[in-house]
């Protein structure tokens, strides 16, 4: 439907023959769409439709066909290049796998536009609002209104049940030299969460704690990364996943940020502090929080062991660890999240 509306703003209306053809190349897939669709413009336009004749078509003619239809020509033929769309759909499925810290200067444009097309789902948790449903606990009532208006006969029993809201995320992202080839696709995989989903909030780990929420729910993504680049002071610097953990939940995990919310760890899991500290801090953030996943770029790697002695710290604390390292890690996390 949007590849129709492009193509009627293209098109002179008052020729009813571009019009049907706009319509035939933009919205039939199969042939046996091309009757239907002769029917249903007959019957809005109140018009004959015209009868094909590719051979008498001119080159104008041939060139807004391409042009609507999204096609690219070779040659003046008007022959679509269809080789070139595979190898592109085949290079976008490449992308999908490649690890986000080796990625070219064009891949990575390429990436931003695939995170642009996500469609985050937050997780729900019950809400102690409750509605009319068909089960569930007798709502008195509404099940006496009726009886009134039934002449005092219970003709039928109302029911309510519970009602669902959004499950609040906290995404907190190391930007540590060692996670600095990754900042940059997490930040921006976050940005897209945050505009999709209010209930989420941004937090950068390193050697201190800070809040890019605010500048993350900016409608333009380069907007919004320039914004949080300027509020990290940090960034590529060391890290302390403890002390900035304890940071987080004394001043705001603890206050209800973390409360029965689902906490994302961005980390690979080096750790220049004490790992108890850390190990300690996760403990508490466990009994806070809805569930806790680490996702580690590295773990997406073939022999990968899970060493570090921030991760050691961290497992007993963790309902998942995750991978993170391409477009199609950061997928499954959506759906972990959404599931959680």
């Amino acid at each position: 439907m949007h590849s129709y509306l492009e193509a009627v703003e293209t098109i002179d209306l008052t020729d009813i023959n571009n019009l049907y053809w706009a319509g035939r190349v933009t919205l039939c897939a199969d042939p046996d769409d091309l009757p239907r669709y002769d029917d249903a413009f007959a019957q809005w336009f109140a018009a004959e439709p015209p009868s094909p004749r590719p051979a008498t078509a001119t080159k104008q003619q041939k060139a807004q066909l391409a042009a609507m239809s999204g096609e690219r020509q070779a040659d003046g033929t008007g022959k679509p290049e269809t080789e070139e769309l595979r190898v592109a759909a085949s290079d976008t499925e490449l992308l999908r796998h490649r690890d986000l810290a080796e990625l070219t200067p064009a891949e990575r444009r390429h990436l931003r536009e695939l995170l642009a097309t996500l469609k985050p789902v937050p997780p729900k948790r019950k809400s102690q609002r409750q509605k009319p449903g068909k089960k569930g606990r007798l709502d008195p009532g509404r099940t006496l209104r009726g009886m009134i208006a039934g002449g005092g006969e219970p003709v039928k029993l109302a029911h309510r049940k519970k009602t669902t809201r959004p499950r609040r995320v906290v995404f907190l992202i190391d930007v540590s030299g060692s996670m600095s080839p990754y900042a940059d696709s997490l930040l921006r995989f976050s940005h897209v969460v945050v505009r999709n989903a209010p209930h989420t909030e941004v937090f950068t780990l390193g050697t201190r704690l800070t809040r890019v929420s605010r500048q993350l729910r900016q409608r333009d993504p380069e907007r919004a990364m320039l914004g949080a680049g300027q509020a990290v002071p940090d960034f590529a610097g060391g890290t302390r996943l403890g002390e900035t953990l304890r940071v987080f939940l004394d001043r705001w995990g603890q206050r209800g940020l973390a409360r029965r919310a689902v906490v994302v760890i961005f980390s690979d899991g080096w750790e220049r502090g004490d790992p108890a500290l850390l190990g300690e801090e996760l403990a508490r953030m466990r009994r806070l929080a809805h569930a806790v996943l680490w996702v580690n770029p590295h773990a997406g790697r073939d022999g990968y062991a899970p060493v570090q002695s921030g991760i050691v710290a961290a497992l007993p604390h963790l309902d998942h660890l995750l991978a993170g390292h391409s477009l199609a890690t950061l997928e499954r996390l959506l759906v972990e999240i959404r599931d959680a």
